[in-house]
């Protein structure tokens, strides 16, 4: 898609090779030549018109990227409600590349021989299926409960957090809940729905774009179709960023809306124990999908080109076969054209068994290619920091500045996301207007990515230490235990994996539920409209004080703003690369690979960036992790970071990547400055020679 975009004023003829290499199949189609006249004379509907189609497929793909999207913007709630590692939450963020990858290859075999709009609407049902699967886990749970005490009794939740003797303490306070083989099977029965669901999303996705895109260059006008192209993905750019914004609604919501407990909860969205209505926007996007998909099964499999295409190949095709007419020799220039049509125009003539047998030679041509392999390289490293920054951005923000889920969605879908949409147009821009040669997009990417990384050198001090956590904080990484709570708390019954947390905010302590504060009573103050909890009688707290509810605020919550308009720019400088990088690729390899190029291109970057890049973000930040929940004795969500280490390694992994990217660009430019020298002293000795003779 983007390098139809940037390609500028070579698209025309790369659009009319691909009409003249399509001639075969119109051949067969005898019926269809001679009625070209007398069809476009004829009215037709707006299923024959391929305007309507580009429509219809940017809004499909707009909502397809919404679906996909939205999970990233609600990973961290999703990872509360079932009590997910990041490294799980990650992985199952990627699992949608699995169920792609494992058939995009096929694509480029069936792409001539299927209904292509129909194809698409039966992938873009799957993808609403995959949509429903998701939210289901939500419909077959039980309601969320957020601490230990029965859900069914609601007048005992205060009770079993405060510090009562034992023989007073309620018998739900002193368990540690339901721990049955059932409940580990229903367990594993949810999150194994939500993997199932990611497969069939990523199936459902595979000819939704490439059959597309094809579909309308065929038959679009070859002077149209870059503008089609151009604003098919102009439209689905801005999927992303409604899929953030669909999550910062629907994350104020509480989670069980549909079916909340009498008497309402006493929870707020800055609660960390809050869980908002995540699986409502998979309804939503799920919906959309279903009604941008309806109008695929009305297209027809082959429209009548637009208005003088036709005539326009006509005419060509014949003053081709009058100019070969004239001479042998000229017939034998117009040879090589045959043998450029290489393996993009033979697929339709071979069987599934031979298109698997040379797709590898294809594969080790390009990646012999130095610049096919480094450009490849530098946008697997640029894709692998824009997936975990999508993935895990939002969760980054929340605890790193302690803002809420919806907040830090909206900052990515009002700023990161249409900062990286200025980018890449940007990109296209500059190398459209300055008709940039190989060597000055290499230099343009260069820049791209040199900036970016200086940008990214601020992030690393932006933030603050990990507040004082009665218990936690002194002894890193030890496990949860009554070991590690005030000797304040030992004449309470107070179980380890409860979690409730309060804050002194007069010596800036957080404890994890009221009983380890030390807390026997409790009141609620309404005040405006809302209610306000405290607990009392704490005596970990100086004076026996009372303690609010809910965790300490960060000191660094006004640090937001500067760290992610830092953060957004770096990401935009970074995607002006985006154009220039396809334009070095398209550029470098031979007109025969160049549309299974960019098809290994693609492949490559969800088999080395999308899918493994996540599941590494997750990974680094369950590293920081300084206390973890407990269910049924094996770990579940991380409550606490140390968020120094959370931001270094966070934003080191970034780090890591852009200078993968730089060094790569680097070297594109070096290889290609000497392949320039060589070609330029070539010519001066050619020159010479001429003029000695």
């Amino acid at each position: 898609m983007g390098p139809r975009i940037g390609e500028g004023p070579r698209m025309p003829d790369r659009s009319t090779k691909t009409t003249m290499g399509t001639e075969d199949m119109h051949e067969r189609k005898v019926s269809v030549e001679p009625q070209d006249s007398h069809q476009d004379a004829q009215p037709r509907g707006m299923f024959h018109n391929i305007k309507f189609f580009v429509l219809c497929h940017s809004l499909l793909q707009l909502t397809q990227l919404m679906i996909s999207g939205y999970l990233k913007s609600s990973i961290s709630t999703v990872e509360k409600r079932f009590g997910l590692s990041s490294q799980i939450s990650g992985l199952l963020a990627a699992f949608n590349e699995v169920g792609n990858v494992s058939l995009i290859l096929f694509v480029s075999y069936f792409g001539s021989r299927v209904h292509r709009p129909r194809m698409i609407g039966y992938g873009a049902l799957l993808v609403a299926t995959a949509g429903l699967l998701m939210a289901l886990p939500h419909f077959i749970s039980e309601p969320y409960s957020y601490d230990h005490s029965s859900s069914d009794n609601r007048s005992l939740d205060f009770e079993a957090s405060l510090c009562l003797p034992t023989a007073m303490a309620p018998a739900s306070a002193l368990s540690n809940g339901s721990c049955s083989s059932h409940t580990e099977a229903k367990h594993l029965t949810m999150v194994g729905i939500m993997f199932a669901a990611q497969t069939l999303l990523g199936i459902g996705g595979v000819p939704i774009q490439p059959f597309g895109i094809s579909y309308i260059d065929d038959f679009a006008h070859h002077s149209n179709s870059p503008l089609y192209i151009g604003i098919l993905f102009g439209i689905t750019t801005m999927g992303p960023g409604l899929a953030y914004g669909l999550g910062s609604l629907m994350l104020r919501l509480y989670v069980d809306i549909d079916r909340m407990p009498e008497g309402g909860i006493n929870l707020t969205p800055k609660d960390p124990r809050w869980v908002g209505a995540w699986w409502l926007g998979f309804l939503i996007s799920s919906g959309l999908v279903v009604l941008a998909s309806s109008p695929y099964f009305f297209f027809p499999r082959e429209m009548p080109k637009e208005k003088h295409e036709f005539h326009f190949r006509r005419k060509v095709l014949a003053s081709a076969a009058s100019t070969a007419s004239k001479g042998e020799d000229l017939s034998s220039q117009h040879e090589p054209l045959k043998k450029q049509a290489g393996l993009a125009q033979i697929a339709p003539d071979l069987t599934l068994v031979q298109f698997i047998k040379v797709f590898p030679r294809v594969l080790l041509r390009n990646l012999r290619h130095p610049i096919f392999l480094l450009v490849v390289l530098s946008q697997v490293c640029t894709s692998s920091m824009v997936a975990g920054m999508a993935t895990f951005l939002p969760k980054f923000l929340e605890r790193q500045f302690s803002i809420t889920a919806s907040f830090a969605n909206m900052l990515l879908g009002c700023l990161t996301i249409p900062l990286v949409i200025v980018g890449i147009m940007m990109g296209g821009v500059l190398v459209k207007r300055l008709h940039l040669s190989p060597v000055q997009c290499s230099a343009l990417c260069l820049l791209g990515s040199l900036l970016c990384l200086l940008f990214s050198v601020p992030l690393f001090f932006i933030g603050c230490s990990t507040h004082q956590i009665a218990g936690i904080t002194q002894e890193l990484g030890a496990q949860p235990g009554p070991s590690l709570f005030p000797g304040c708390s030992e004449p309470c019954s107070c179980q380890s994996d409860d979690f409730n947390p309060v804050c002194d905010t007069s010596a800036y302590v957080e404890y994890t539920t009221p009983c380890h504060a030390g807390c026997t009573g409790r009141v609620v103050q309404e005040a405006l409209g809302k209610s306000q909890v405290f607990y009392t009688n704490c005596s970990c707290v100086a004076g026996n004080g009372t303690v609010p509810a809910g965790s300490c605020e960060s000191a660094c919550s006004r640090l937001v703003l500067p760290f992610i308009v830092l953060f957004s720019l770096g990401a935009g400088l970074a995607s002006i690369t985006h154009t220039p990088s396809f334009m070095l690729i398209l550029r470098g390899v031979k007109k025969e690979d160049k549309t299974l190029a960019v098809g290994v291109q693609f492949m490559l970057l969800r088999v080395l960036a999308w899918m493994p890049s996540p599941v590494i973000h997750g990974s680094a930040i369950d590293t920081t992790c300084v206390h973890w929940a407990l269910t049924c004795g094996r770990r579940a969500v991380c409550r606490y970071y140390d968020h120094d280490l959370l931001r270094n390694r966070f934003i080191g992994l970034q780090f890591f990547f852009k200078s993968g990217s730089l060094v790569c660009f680097t070297l594109v430019l070096a290889i290609l400055r000497q392949q320039s020298r060589e070609a330029s002293t070539r010519t001066t000795v050619k020159s010479s020679e001429l003029q000695q003779l």
